[in-house]
């Protein structure tokens, strides 16, 4: 690769000092890197045991309900499923980790003080299996954060990735090149005037 820069001490000294902040930049992308590495591991630990609190959940839920289908019969199941309150609304902002947007599910995870049906004709599993699959909506939440949050993390770390290859495989020993070059030719110069000063003198 052809150097296309003037060899003066000037120059030296400017390709020095990017030299310095390249290794810097790169300096601080590997740790950046580093970082969101071990951040991913422990969120994917996290969806993990989300996950697995989701599947027992799930499996208690259906047990309960269908204990309530047996006790009360599904047509009368079908009336008090028809009361159960709406969903609540739900938001998602965002929030800056290392340059990343990270979503935020904002909601109301208040516990029901008033069933949304009477107690006549009621059934306790009809109780746990609302209870339950009202855990189960909320930890959906959680498992969606964790896993977005993850996804937006790997791609940083394909972007930091990138950029500090191109620093560590082609800036810094570009400019590394460069300086090598810019100090032979000053020398060579240097070795040049030296030994023409000194045939000066020797003819004089």
């Amino acid at each position: 690769m052809a150097i296309k820069i003037t060899p003066t001490k000037a120059n030296l000294i400017k390709t020095k000092g990017r030299l310095n902040f390249s290794e810097k930049g790169y300096d601080l992308l590997d740790k950046k890197r580093t970082i969101l590495i071990q951040e991913i591991m422990q969120l994917v630990k996290k969806a993990e045991l989300i996950e697995k609190e989701i599947g027992q959940l799930f499996g208690e839920a259906y047990e309960a309900l269908q204990q309530a289908c047996i006790s009360m019969g599904l047509n009368h199941l079908e009336e008090f499923a028809l009361s159960v309150n709406p969903e609540l609304p739900f938001d998602i902002r965002a929030r800056g980790v290392m340059g990343v947007d990270i979503p935020e599910v904002i909601y109301a995870n208040e516990e029901e003080k008033v069933l949304p049906y009477g107690f006549y004709e009621n059934n306790p599993a009809l109780d746990i299996a609302l209870k339950k699959f009202s855990d189960v909506k909320y930890l959906c939440y959680q498992l969606a954060q964790v896993e977005t949050t993850a996804f937006k993390l790997s791609l940083e770390i394909k972007k930091t990735q990138k950029s500090a290859n191109a620093l560590d495989k082609i800036q810094i020993p570009r400019l590394k090149e460069e300086i090598k070059y810019i100090q032979d030719t000053i020398e060579e110069k240097e070795r040049e005037e030296f030994f023409r000063l000194k045939r000066v003198k020797n003819k004089r």
